[in-house]
């Protein structure tokens, strides 16, 4: 079509326009506009959330393939870029991680609801992202979690107790990063990975052939600081992998509100490869995450690989999920249950018997009453000690900020004394 039919064809539509609406009285217009209006923003907000649940439960037609190597079915699917062989052995030591993780899991939430954490962050639903990821990495690799990394923590030996002391408010962490490689829990949102991108600059520097690993969430992944650790992990060739759990919701907020690409193309921009996972096949999650740290361990430079999971539950014990999303999404991804699926798998191959699971039951409930135990018994901080080491030489402000604590703590006791008598 040359310009100047273009051209006519636009007059001409707008001449036609203009005859109608001068023919059309605008009273009779108005009733029928005002029914148009009211029922278009009812009909497509019902089909955007229909198509969202849909989208999100098959990880969307217009979505790229996930890396998969177990499917929801529990049949087992190769990859042409990432392979894996394990023996029965170890196919049972990931079961087993999983179950006993969400074990804890259950267990911690259990406490917050009756009083005896102030929060919980549970991670149900995310336990193959966490333990395949855990699991492909070596005792001489440097992890940074954020505060659901639950199963990652399991995997580095961190005793399960002392993820809670936090929670509970009785220290300020509980585990000496240094003897795990694994981080102390991060609370601000994504700056980890500013963390680790530095750290492992430095394991770049000291020669060391060593990863660094960063965890964060999807909504996280908005954050400037993990924008600023894309570009500085690039520019410096930081052996770091950034590990991001994509579950769906930053709290009540939707993935498609905060990106227009699906997130692991972002590192495209930045200069490094990106990949996504099956977040709920722990095979592929351990496969892609050790094709990646030996990248950046091969001194290739940073990596992303985004985990398509869901958190099954609440955001933490203070969220209410039914508020924002449906029960039908819910359902969809039960379906697709990490632990299921590599159970089947187990059973289909006759790879573990009902002995075996029997046994591990028990190993859960027993870690569930030695957790329960060992929270109650925890020992109550020195209430002064947060005066401690605020300054080198100690400090007149500090000092009298201790008195006057001290005093306040004073007639809580006199109370106790007082009620006593």
């Amino acid at each position: 079509m040359t310009v100047e039919s273009t051209a006519a064809r636009d007059e001409a539509r707008r001449s036609s326009g203009k005859r109608t609406t001068a023919k059309t009285p605008a009273k009779s217009a108005k009733p029928t506009a005002a029914k148009k209006t009211a029922a278009k923003p009812a009909a497509k907000t019902a089909a955007r959330k229909t198509a969202r649940a849909s989208a999100k439960a098959s990880g969307g037609a217009d979505q790229p393939q996930l890396v998969q190597l177990l499917t929801p079915e529990g049949e087992r699917v190769e990859h042409p870029e990432y392979s894996i062989d394990l023996t029965a052995d170890e196919l049972r030591g990931l079961y087993r991680d999983m179950v006993l993780t969400r074990r804890f899991d259950a267990e911690a939430t259990s406490l917050q609801r009756q009083g005896e954490l102030g929060l919980w962050a549970s991670l149900l639903g995310q336990e193959a992202a966490q333990i395949g990821s855990g699991r492909a990495l070596r005792d001489d690799d440097y992890v940074f979690p954020t505060y659901r990394e639950h199963g990652v923590a399991w995997c580095r030996g961190v005793d399960p107790s002392n993820l809670l002391g936090m929670f509970r408010g009785v220290n300020n962490g509980g585990w000496d990063p240094n003897t795990n490689n694994f981080h102390l829990y991060t609370i601000v949102i994504g700056s980890q990975a500013l963390h680790a991108t530095g750290y492992a600059m430095g394991v770049a520097k000291d020669g060391a052939d060593s990863a660094v690993i960063a965890y964060f969430g999807d909504g996280a992944s908005s954050q400037g600081d993990v924008a600023e650790a894309f570009t500085f992990s690039a520019v410096y060739n930081a052996p770091v992998v950034f590990f991001c759990q994509n579950n769906q919701w930053a709290i009540s907020e939707p993935t498609e509100k905060q990106s227009r690409v699906p997130i692991y193309q972002r590192a495209q921009g930045y200069g490094f490869p990106g990949v996504r996972v099956d977040g709920n096949d722990v095979l592929a999650c351990l496969a892609v995450t050790r094709a990646a740290l030996a990248h950046a361990r091969s001194g290739q430079g940073p990596m992303l690989v985004e985990a398509f999971t869901y958190r099954m539950g609440a955001h933490t014990t203070s969220d209410d999920p039914t508020r924002y999303r449906t029960d039908d999404e819910r359902a969809a991804w039960e379906a697709k249950d990490p632990i299921l699926r590599l159970r089947t798998y187990l059973e289909k191959q006759g790879l573990a018997d009902e002995e075996f699971f029997a046994a591990l039951e028990t190993e859960s409930e027993e870690l569930g009453l030695t957790v329960r135990e060992k929270i109650r018994t925890m020992p109550d901080p020195d209430t002064m000690a947060i005066f401690e080491n605020a300054y080198a030489d100690g400090h007149a402000l500090v000092d009298e900020e201790r008195a006057q604590f001290a005093e306040y703590l004073a007639t809580f006791a006199d109370s106790a004394h007082q009620e006593g008598n």
